[in-house]
């Protein structure tokens, strides 16, 4: 899929969690569309291979390593990328862990674990970058959702909980930012094909694909290309706003 006419040329976008599967192709298509592109990560080598890819298409890149739990750890994020580049324009969260566990067997561990990833990481982010768009009176943020955010997901009540409060999280800062020049949408995709569902159950699988209208799983490109559009300067009226990448299974 080509993102050539999405001129996103002059523009530096973070992808938090941009280095496998959707974040990677997110990361992709922004380098496409001609942005400078940050994709970060806990894990050094995914950034490295990552950064590649941003340099393959023939934008620059940074490598860094980021813990959304540790809020200095953002923060040094931002640093650098101004450092390097003088400015943020586009901030995509894309970081995110889930785990199959039924609502009355969770832990208060694992639930706050996977909140702690998935929707107070986001708000940091949020936070950070979001003061330093406002200071120049532009910028971009996209929310990668669910689709799990809308529905609820059985034996993912924690992963589903997070993304619906990523999408109420989305839907204020969107208001409270309206007249600032930065917008704040989100995209909440059904399934995805991806490397995880390698370690997927068949079952399971076909469980999902059974929700979906199409009748088939959506593509990482697609996300992608939304994504881009978001983050563009064609994106001009539109924040606080739920975007689906469903297939038609979304039904509000």
């Amino acid at each position: 899929m080509a993102f050539a006419s999405l001129d996103l040329s002059g523009r530096t976008a973070v992808v938090v969690g941009g280095t496998t599967g959707i974040g990677r192709a997110l990361t992709v298509g922004l380098a496409q569309a001609g942005a400078d592109v940050v994709p970060t990560s806990r894990r050094k080598d995914a950034v490295d291979e990552a950064a590649a890819l941003v340099e393959a298409a023939g934008r620059r890149t940074l490598r860094v390593t980021t813990d959304v739990a540790n809020e200095a750890s953002i923060a040094a994020l931002l640093a650098a990328a101004i450092e390097a580049f003088g400015k943020v324009d586009i901030l995509v969260n894309c970081a995110g862990k889930t785990k199959r566990t039924p609502t009355l067997d969770l832990s208060d561990e694992e639930w706050n674990d996977i909140l702690a990833t998935n929707l107070t990481g986001t708000l940091r982010t949020c936070r950070l970058f979001g003061r330093h768009m406002i200071e120049r009176g532009y910028g971009r943020i996209v929310n990668i959702a669910s689709v799990a955010g809308k529905e609820g997901n059985p034996n993912a009540s924690h992963y589903s909980a997070s993304k619906a409060g990523l999408i109420g999280l989305t839907k204020s800062l969107g208001k409270e930012l309206a007249k600032t020049g930065v917008l704040v949408n989100a995209v909440t995709p059904a399934a995805a094909k991806t490397p995880i569902f390698d370690s997927m159950k068949p079952e399971h699988i076909e469980f999902m694909l059974s929700k979906i209208p199409m009748g088939r799983f959506g593509q990482v490109e697609e996300i992608a290309a939304m994504v881009a559009w978001l983050s563009s300067e064609d994106c001009s009226f539109s924040t606080g706003a739920v975007f689906d990448l469903s297939g038609g299974r979304a039904t509000y």
